[in-house]
């Protein structure tokens, strides 16, 4: 491969990677502005945001296979088209609904780009330090979409409205399409390869049930015949999916290598990642805007130290890596989050912005460090032969804790804010104290002929999300200190020199 097509690959499959990830980002800021265009409460928002991350992981887990069997090269150009067109169905959309379909559809695209990224590059540059290097700068791109997402967001909804944010896909991916076609080589495994067909639907619904499980237990409660009908509904359907996969011949989720304890772990950490470190954007734009009462343009600056320090530690991660070790950094990556979403679960709707802004520093340094690490860890564990599939295990399994954490997040969340609310409503004698406050909360109105100032209840509004943001932060932390402890006990059975 020459110099020329070496960029060309790289440039290909970083910017896919950062158009994938810049939809995360680049909606969460939105929010505020699509739940009061398309008439939707907090579940709706959490449909659009988890749509996508749903779809993306229950996908991974086929598109890897995929990939191996047919070329590499071949599905992530079809990758980048879906995701083009996913985009312009968010963009036109005239309903939730329509919306919802078409960040489904840009998930779809995504579980094509991302595991695909990883494993081209893995394909491309065989040296270990090599790889590593431009693992380090697939992900430091992916922390920029990260950065420029909610700034670029903030200026593009204030500005031109909602629909833009999805339309910036359209250039960036026609520039993708072409470094693809012009630079990456063709690669397959097709020996190595599995498509399991009946993995693959009971592995979206066990996504799908468990999903919308936790969203309805928002306005449904936890003991609501929906909530626990899909909740265990979920179950049986996980049960079904493991019983599949151990059996299949070639299975859609690798069993066997999660009797590695190294690996095991890596990938559960993995899903830890994207429940308390990826969610968080979810939250974090709502707290800013819904509680502290920031515009959309100043919520996407005030998000920034994360995703620069992200991007800032993982374009270093290459030479730390050489100097520390991959598996330490990985552990310290680990705890950083855990330890900056617990300091979260203390900032209130007046906490300045100062201490918010320290905390988001030290979320972005341990993404910076898990996210490759964790990455590296996962390719070193594999043949090269079964990269794709390993790299679309954890791939899936963090998108998947994404969506996860963004329904039971964002129930937890939603719960204790509209008791809060409750709470203090009924301390002032308003009648229907739990109808307002669910009112105001879960769809974001306020109830015709309260008798209350309305700076008055703007206030106890934003102090009652402001609580219930602290609940689903101290969750989120609690499970990044579970993966530190899962990590520190695989570290120690791993034999000297591995």
């Amino acid at each position: 491969m020459t110099q020329a097509n070496r960029f060309l690959l790289v440039a290909a499959v970083y910017l896919g990677t950062f158009m994938a990830a810049l939809d995360i980002s680049i909606v969460s800021v939105a929010l505020p502005s699509i739940q009061t265009a398309l008439h939707t409460d907090l579940a709706g928002l959490q449909w659009v945001v988890g749509a996508y991350a749903l779809c993306l992981s229950a996908f991974m887990l086929s598109a890897g296979p995929i990939g191996d069997r047919y070329g590499r090269k071949r599905s992530w150009l079809a990758g980048v088209v879906i995701f083009m067109a996913g985009s312009v169905v968010c963009a036109a959309a005239p309903s939730l609904l329509v919306l919802v379909a078409g960040c489904a559809i840009q998930g779809i695209a995504g579980a094509f780009l991302i595991p695909g990224a990883l494993s081209i590059l893995t394909q491309a540059f065989p040296e270990p330090a090599e790889r590593a290097h431009v693992i380090g700068g697939w992900s430091s791109f992916s922390a920029i979409s990260l950065v420029l997402g909610p700034i670029l967001g903030g200026l593009l909804v204030d500005h031109w409205g909602w629909p833009s944010i999805f339309l910036i896909n359209l250039p960036l991916g026609l520039v993708a399409l072409a470094c693809g076609l012009a630079g990456i080589a063709e690669s397959a495994d097709p020996d190595h390869a599995a498509l399991d067909p009946a993995g693959q639907v009971l592995s979206m619904a066990v996504l799908g049930l468990v999903t919308y499980g936790l969203i309805t237990a928002g306005s449904a409660g936890w003991t609501g015949t929906a909530t626990w009908v899909a909740l265990a509904a979920g179950l049986l359907a996980f049960m079904g999916f493991v019983t599949v996969e151990t059996r299949a011949a070639r299975p859609l989720l690798p069993l066997d290598l999660f009797r590695d304890p190294g690996f095991a772990a890596t990938n559960v950490a993995s899903f830890i990642l994207g429940f308390a470190g990826y969610s968080s954007l979810f939250f974090i734009s709502l707290l800013l805007q819904r509680a502290q009462g920031w515009s959309a343009t100043a919520a996407g600056w005030g998000m920034a130290p994360q995703f620069v320090l992200m991007a800032g530690v993982s374009a270093l991660f290459g030479r730390l890596a050489a100097r520390h070790g991959v598996a330490r950094l990985m552990m310290l990556g680990y705890a950083l989050v855990g330890l900056a979403m617990l300091g979260m679960a203390t900032i209130t709707e007046v906490t300045p912005y100062l201490v918010l802004a320290l905390l988001l520093a030290g979320l972005g340094v341990g993404m910076g460090l898990a996210v490759p690490a964790t990455g590296a860890m996962i390719m070193q564990s594999v043949p090269r032969q079964r990269s794709g599939m390993a790299s679309a295990t954890m791939n899936a399994l963090r998108q998947a804790g994404m969506t996860v954490g963004v329904a039971l997040l964002g129930t937890v969340m939603t719960l204790k804010a509209v008791g809060l609310l409750t709470a203090t409503l009924e301390r002032a004698g308003i009648a229907d104290a739990a109808d307002v406050a669910s009112l105001a909360l879960v769809r974001h109105e306020v109830a015709k002929g309260l008798a209350v100032d309305p700076g008055r209840f703007q206030a106890m509004a934003g102090a009652a999300v402001a609580g219930g943001f602290q609940m689903a932060m101290l969750w989120a932390g609690l499970a990044g200190m579970i993966a530190v402890v899962l990590l520190a006990a695989a570290a120690r059975r791993r034999p000297a020199g591995g």
